[in-house]
């Protein structure tokens, strides 16, 4: 709706837009944007940094006031938001859709605020900070996890005692479903190709990091497990670790809450190269740093060995996209990761595109393809249509 109560609508008059306010509580961040769906160019974007730590935080509420007064200074009335969308990243075994939230989703997202202790305390007190200060309008929760729900059961399944299975609902969920889900739409219009038909690895290289392959449009296998730990190195995360580590430091004496609160915040490349922050790590790299370039190293094995993996659940490898903040951005190590991957065909890529953007020859197979992390127009998709 425009600021005299009437629907927005395209230039030429047909189709009608829905204007809604996405808000994307991460780790560290608060990223929001106003998107008129279904157009792809957001009419309004801004981060708000929460630090390193986001559950740390405080002022939720005072946040997204002056968030909204930023709207209005930037000309977007707050009566022409029609819907609220949210990212939610743990939907555990419930949520399998985006929901319009109420108090019943509200508690029930509660009960998995532990599978992701990063990111689905920091989402449900976004949440109820917006509804608090928007009452009006539906607020729409899209999940990360949901995309990873057509996994079969050898995908999901860990080989561990079933009694443990059953009693503690233990299973591989996956995660950045919602970035999946848009890299693999946009690279099959970038290849020219149906998403159904397109077999693909996507990327998703941030501050925290999966692989998942997509075959028919539908996740058929992916790094992070039943919570975001597992898989690669990521900025504060160890990723995959023998577990028998954790049982000989738990021997050693080290509480269990010590070990959540260093896995989650202390290892990663923070732990190796003294910085999580990549474009940091290359730089010191380059200044003959060997503790960054361990950290680099590393990432770049782990990140190779997680795509040549995932492609081993596809029939064909039509396509790897590199997404999310060093996939997009961090062209020497999208290069890395490539020539470690020459086995699967993979040719070398171009180093530093704009925007989206096929990084190899368009008649070569597999492509290689940066895509920007979107998930603010899956959330707007979501939002638009259960609104």
């Amino acid at each position: 709706m425009d600021h005299r109560g009437q629907p927005l609508t395209d230039p030429d008059g047909y189709r009608a837009l829905v204007r809604i306010l996405i808000l994307n509580a991460g780790s560290s961040t608060l990223k929001a944007s106003v998107v008129d769906h279904p157009r792809r160019e957001a009419v309004f974007t801004t981060t708000l940094s929460w630090g390193a730590d986001a559950t740390r935080a405080t002022g939720r509420t005072d946040d997204l006031e002056r968030l909204l007064e930023q709207l209005v200074v930037e000309g977007v009335p707050i009566g022409s938001l029609e819907a609220v969308g949210h990212r939610v990243v743990h939907g555990g075994e419930h949520f399998t859709q985006p929901v319009v939230v109420d108090d019943d989703v509200l508690a029930a997202l509660g009960g998995v605020g532990a599978l992701a202790p990063l990111h689905n305390p920091v989402a449900v007190d976004t949440l109820r900070a917006a509804l608090t200060l928007l009452p009006d309008v539906p607020h729409i929760a899209a999940f990360d996890t949901a995309f990873h729900a057509t996994l079969d059961e050898p995908a999901r399944r860990y080989a561990l005692p079933a009694d443990w299975v059953d009693a503690h609902g233990i299973r591989r969920y996956g995660f950045h479903g919602l970035s999946v889900a848009w890299s693999v739409r946009r690279a099959a219009e970038l290849l020219a190709m149906p998403a159904e038909a397109l077999g693909s690895v996507i990327a998703h290289l941030g501050s925290g990091c999966s692989v998942t392959a997509v075959a028919g449009g539908r996740s058929v296998a992916t790094s992070m497990g039943m919570t975001p730990l597992e898989g690669l190195v990521m900025g504060t995360r160890a990723g995959s670790v023998d577990p028998g580590i954790l049982l000989r430091l738990l021997d050693a004496g080290v509480p269990a809450s010590e070990l959540a609160e260093r896995l989650d915040h202390e290892s990663g490349l923070l732990a190796v190269g003294g910085s999580a922050d990549m474009r940091e790590l290359l730089e010191r790299q380059a200044a003959g740093d060997t503790r960054a370039g361990l950290a680099v190293e590393l990432f770049v094995r782990r990140a190779a060995e997680a795509i040549a993996g995932a492609a081993t659940s596809l029939a064909r490898l039509d396509a790897l996209v590199f997404t999310a903040g060093i996939g997009e951005h961090a062209a020497p190590v999208r290069v890395r990761i490539v020539e470690r991957l020459g086995v699967l065909g993979l040719g070398r890529p171009l180093a530093d595109p704009d925007g989206d953007a096929l990084l190899t020859p368009r008649d070569r197979r597999p492509a290689v393809l940066r895509i920007e992390a979107r998930e603010d127009l899956v959330i707007a998709e979501a939002a638009a249509t259960l609104a």
